[in-house]
């Protein structure tokens, strides 16, 4: 199936028509042979646990999956290492490729900051704001990530969520903020809170690979889920 129908499809079965579809209920959609590609974005600032969570979660239910979903580090600009919120460094192989991902994880950090390192200076980037409000792909907002999607406009109009603290500021900027652990709008989902990422990668697996495997990745975690799964 061509990509942008597969995610299209995806995001009508969840629920932007209203209608919860088959992979809520356990059917995989993605497969080895044409696996979810998945891109983190890291950034100087990024909050540690917002994008770790998503890459443990995610990379789990890949390996179980046989290859049906792939995971892959990546910077806004070329290849390189950031400093985390905490002093933690990693390397991203690569730069963001937008025509290579299925999906693009925005995690959060350093909102509070405006201005060191963290989100503040992704939302100060217009020129990556243009590019991510012109991606063909689902976007990921994980706690103040959300806010980067919100800068590019993505969340006016939307059900969306984010940190307690700039809840706020979600809501001045148009969007229709729930207070839910994960909100699914179809082509855009988003995660309340800095842990949330666990419940939020446990959400797309469970919608692109089944009920069954996200059970299974979470029985391997000994995590349980919190909250609510909105969807629209």
């Amino acid at each position: 199936m061509e990509r942008r129908t597969f995610l299209r499809a995806s995001a009508l079965s969840v629920g932007t028509m209203g209608a919860v579809g088959g992979m809520s209920g356990g059917a995989a959609t993605a497969s080895a042979a044409a696996p979810l590609r998945v891109q983190v974005l890291l950034f100087d600032g990024a909050e540690e646990q917002d994008f770790i969570a998503p890459v443990e979660v995610l990379g789990l239910g890949g390996r179980m999956s046989g290859g049906a979903l792939t995971t892959t580090l990546v910077t806004t600009g070329r290849p390189g290492t950031v400093t985390c919120t905490y002093g933690t460094e990693v390397r991203a192989p690569g730069g963001w490729s937008p025509e290579k991902a299925d999906v693009l994880v925005v995690p959060g950090g350093g909102y509070n900051d405006k201005t060191g390192p963290g989100v503040n200076r992704l939302v100060a980037d217009q020129g990556f704001l243009r590019r991510l409000a012109a991606v063909d792909a689902l976007r990921v907002g994980i706690c103040t990530g959300t806010m980067v999607l919100s800068a590019a406009g993505l969340t006016k109009g939307r059900n969306a969520t984010t940190h307690t603290g700039a809840k706020p500021d979600l809501a001045a900027q148009g969007a229709t903020v729930v207070n839910a652990r994960v909100v699914d709008d179809g082509d855009l989902i988003t995660g309340g809170g800095i842990t949330s990422g666990l419940d939020v990668a446990l959400w797309l697996v469970e919608r692109f690979l089944g009920a069954k495997l996200a059970q299974r990745v979470e029985t391997v975690l000994e995590y349980e889920r919190r909250g609510t799964v909105w969807r629209a």
